[in-house]
C-alpha cells in the first residue's frame, strides 16, 4: 500500500526515570532529508535516530524533535574544592590573627563561599539512553506511517478515480480518429468536385489522399501505450514500498503520449478531449508528488 510523504506521529514513554518524548513531521522533498533536534546533552544519539528513520521513511523531508525531562534519573556528584577551602581558611585565620578576632571559623562559616564544593552532573549510560529513544522512537514511527497510509489511501484512491476519467478520455480518441479520417476524405471529394466540376472524380487519387492523411493523424501507437501506462499505473498503486519516484516517471510518459496525440489532431472535437485528457494527467501528476 502505498503512503503519502507527508504526516505527523508521536511518542511519549517513562524509562529508567527519564520521560523521552519523539515527535516527527514530514513534507514533501524528492529525497530523504531527516533533521534532528534533541539536547546537546544527547547529541550522541543523532546518528542512530537517523538511521532508524531511515530504515521506515523511502524519501520527504522529515523532521525529529526529542525531547527529554531526566530530573528523577539526574545523578549528583557533591566534592569538596580543596584548594580554594584551604584558601579561604588561610585567610580567614590570617584576618583572625591580624585582628585578634574571636575564633568562630566553622563548616558552616567556610560552606557559604562560593565554589566551595563541586556539584557535577553524572552522565547516563549512553548505550541505555539510545536504546530507550529508540524504543520511543519506534512507537512515534508507527502512528507517523499508519497516518501517512491513510493518506497514501486517499491518494490511491483519487488517482483510480482521475485513470478511470483517462481511459474513457483514451477511447473517445480511439473512436473519434477514424471518423475525421472519413470527414476529410468526404470534404476531400467535396473540394476536388467543385474544383473538376463535370470532370469525373479520381477515386484513387482521393483514397490515396486519404491514406496518406490517415497515416499522418494516426494515434494508433499512442492510445495503445496509453492503455498499457493506465495497466501500469494501477499495478503500481497496489504495491507496497515507495513509489513515488516510478509514478512521477510513469506520469512523464502519460504526458508525452497526449502531447503526441495532440500534435497530430486537425479535428476541433478531438482537441477538446486531448485537452481534458492533459488536464486529467496534470492533476495525477500533482497527486503523485505527495506519494512517497
Amino acid at each position: 500500500m502505498i503512503r503519502s510523504m507527508t504526516g505527523y506521529g508521536r511518542g511519549e514513554q517513562v524509562l529508567h526515570d527519564r520521560t523521552i518524548t519523539v515527535e516527527l513531521r514530514a513534507v514533501n522533498n524528492r529525497y530523504l532529508d531527516c533533521s534532528v533536534k534533541l539536547p546537546r546533552l544527547y547529541v550522541f544519539a543523532e546518528e542512530a535516530i537517523k538511521a532508524q528513520v531511515q530504515k521506515s521513511v523511502g524519501r520527504g523531508k522529515v523532521d525529529v524533535f526529542l525531547t527529554i525531562d531526566s530530573a528523577a534519573a539526574d545523578k549528583v556528584s557533591v566534592t569538596l574544592n580543596k584548594p580554594v577551602a584551604d584558601g579561604y581558611y588561610t585567610a580567614l585565620t590570617q584576618m583572625r590573627d591580624a585582628y585578634g578576632l574571636r575564633d568562630d571559623i566553622s563548616v558552616s562559616l567556610l560552606s557559604r563561599f562560593p565554589d566551595v564544593f563541586l556539584v557535577e552532573k553524572e552522565q547516563g549510560d549512553a548505550e541505555e539512553i539510545v536504546a530507550d529513544i529508540s524504543q520511543v522512537l519506534a512507537q512515534a514511527l508507527e502512528e507517523f506511517n499508519a497516518m501517512r497510509t491513510r493518506e497514501g489511501e486517499k491518494l490511491a484512491q483519487d488517482i483510480r478515480g482521475k485513470a478511470e476519467k483517462i481511459a474513457q478520455l483514451v477511447a473517445q480518441v480511439e473512436a473519434r480518429s477514424p471518423e475525421s479520417v472519413n470527414e476529410y476524405r468526404e470534404k476531400l471529394r467535396q473540394r476536388m468536385q467543385e474544383v473538376l466540376e463535370n470532370t469525373q472524380l479520381d477515386e484513387t487519387r482521393i483514397l490515396t489522399e486519404a491514406a496518406i492523411f490517415a497515416d499522418k493523424v494516426a494515434v494508433d501507437e499512442e492510445t495503445v501505450r496509453l492503455h498499457s501506462h493506465l495497466d501500469q499505473l494501477r499495478e503500481m498503486l497496489a504495491q507496497d514500498g515507495s513509489v513515488g519516484r516510478k509514478l512521477d516517471f510513469l506520469i512523464q510518459e502519460f504526458n508525452r503520449e497526449a502531447n503526441t496525440i495532440g500534435s497530430k489532431c486537425s479535428d476541433v472535437a478531438l482537441s477538446r478531449v486531448v485537452v481534458d485528457l492533459k488536464g486529467e494527467i496534470e492533476k495525477i501528476r500533482e497527486q503523485v508528488q505527495n506519494i512517497e
